[in-house]
């Protein structure tokens, strides 16, 4: 596990943490992302998969979604938390870990991720920026393909994403695109699309990008619900690939009214939208959820590291 250092100032030493994501998926890059702005106070070291970590051992990590990690952390003694980010049907993997946590959204329906080591759900990992730019234009495609085979990821760009790219673009005006698997594929199907911008979620701010953007239309994942909710912003799902895809927007649905995207020049799904209009997140009762899941889970790694033999 090679790791990039964020160098510190001049100064007292700080406790360094080791941030471990999986880069192939978007809600692991945007878990991480999110819970690392809340310890700017650290010395943050974002880690990647495959070597043997390089310098100083951490005084403590934060592992999402890799169990590999977490368990090479725990056989060097280096306290772990592990968050599993993503929403998933199935039950949740054994990891080595002083503390598991499960990002949920308090509010959304159904049974909790079954875990056999009783993580603890977080709440929604809010974005640190909770409003939207004054000035929005364009639209935001937020495309997650992980778990999926390539070949698929190849045929829905090309059938859904592409026709989708060229309404947003002569709606809007341009079209940011965000994925974080099947590069080849998405970029290929949207090359012919003038004002399209393709970004690969690892090398982008898409929190950013959502504040800038008028339409917002994504995966069903926890990044999009968290997003839309936190900025109370509309939302239409893209079609659901796979069975986690499939069950979070059914259960998303059964509280806000998130539509799925059929035909591309289907004008509800672009601008205006009406003036006045409630936000469907009205009907997401905020006392159930009070988007601090980010600092809960922030709060963990900082315990461990200021005192790990507290746990």
């Amino acid at each position: 596990m090679a790791v990039l250092s964020v160098p510190s100032p001049n100064g007292p030493v700080r406790q360094r943490v080791l941030l471990v994501d999986d880069a192939r998926q978007l809600d692991s890059l945007t878990a991480r992302r999110r819970v690392a702005a809340h310890l700017a106070e650290l010395e943050l070291v974002h880690g990647e998969e495959g070597a043997a970590p390089e310098g100083p051992c951490p005084h403590a990590a934060l592992v999402c979604d890799v169990p590999g990690a977490a368990r090479e952390l725990a056989e060097r003694e280096v306290p772990v938390v592990y968050l599993h980010s993503g929403h998933t049907a199935a039950e949740l993997p054994v990891t080595t870990a002083a503390i598991r946590q499960v990002h949920v959204p308090a509010w959304l329906p159904g049974p909790k991720p079954v875990s056999r080591e009783g993580a603890q759900p977080t709440g929604v990992l809010a974005p640190g920026r909770l409003g939207r730019d004054r000035k929005r234009s364009g639209s935001l495609l937020l495309f997650s393909a992980y778990g999926v085979s390539g070949g698929a990821a190849e045929v829905y760009a090309e059938l859904t994403l592409r026709p989708l790219a060229e309404e947003a673009v002569r709606r809007t005006g341009r079209c940011d695109v965000v994925y974080d698997t099947g590069a080849e594929g998405v970029r290929e199907a949207l090359a012919p699309v003038e004002g399209v911008r393709v970004h690969l979620a690892r090398e982008v701010d898409a929190d950013a990008l959502h504040a800038a953007a008028e339409v917002f239309l994504a995966s069903p994942t926890l990044t999009a619900v968290s997003l839309a909710q936190a900025r109370r912003a509309p939302l239409t799902f893209l079609p659901a690939l796979g069975p986690g895809q499939e069950d979070l927007a059914r259960r998303t649905g059964q509280v806000v009214p998130v539509g799925t995207v059929g035909d591309p020049a289907e004008p509800g799904l672009w601008p205006p939208y009406g003036q006045g209009t409630r936000s469907p997140w009205s009907a997401v009762d905020a006392a159930a959820d009070d988007l601090r899941g980010a600092q809960r889970v922030a709060r963990r790694v900082r315990q461990l590291a200021l005192a790990p033999t507290t746990f």
